[in-house]
């Protein structure tokens, strides 16, 4: 007994010493233990950016090729491809939203998302107009491919959130 007690107090004593060390320790104080300057955070999100720009610019081949667009049609194509690209969010800088009071923080939600709505609205009517321009055998190829970005983007919402 008097052991298994010398050893909780000797295995509490050696936390707090690894608390205290990692707390004082300046390179672990970023997010996850990562210290990044500015220059390091700016290049990682251009990079990111970069990856996300020709993600997108691949599915959007990938459906182009798919649909054997038309000359005719590839007009229409550019429009609904510039109207629907989505672009990575500015990253916001949440110091300013530790200073925000409560209604104001509220305020800032309600216009992102109306920007949000906004947007969606836009892709929506562009989605419309091009697919009224599409045949019906490459409307049901359209259909296919929507259909399966939306299930991926489900399941990467649920797996990011814990589900499944």
């Amino acid at each position: 007994m008097k052991n298994t007690i010398t050893k909780a107090v000797m295995v509490a004593l050696l936390g707090l010493g690894a608390a205290t060390t990692y707390a004082a320790d300046p390179a672990t104080t970023g997010r996850h233990g990562h210290a990044l300057s500015q220059e390091e955070r700016a290049a990682k999100l251009a990079a990111h950016q970069a990856r996300f720009a020709a993600m997108v610019a691949k599915h959007q081949a990938a459906l182009h090729d798919q649909l054997k667009l038309s000359a005719a049609q590839e007009p229409a194509w550019q429009t609904f491809v510039a109207a629907v690209t989505p672009t990575l969010p500015m990253r916001r800088e949440h110091s300013a939203d530790a200073a925000a009071t409560t209604p104001e923080r509220l305020d800032q939600h309600l216009t992102m998302a109306k920007q949000h709505l906004a947007k969606m609205e836009t892709r929506a009517a562009a989605t419309k107009v091009f697919y009224g321009q599409l045949t019906p055998e490459q409307q049901k190829t359209f259909d296919a491919a929507a259909a399966k970005m939306h299930r991926g983007m489900a399941h990467r919402h649920m797996m990011h959130r814990g589900g499944m």
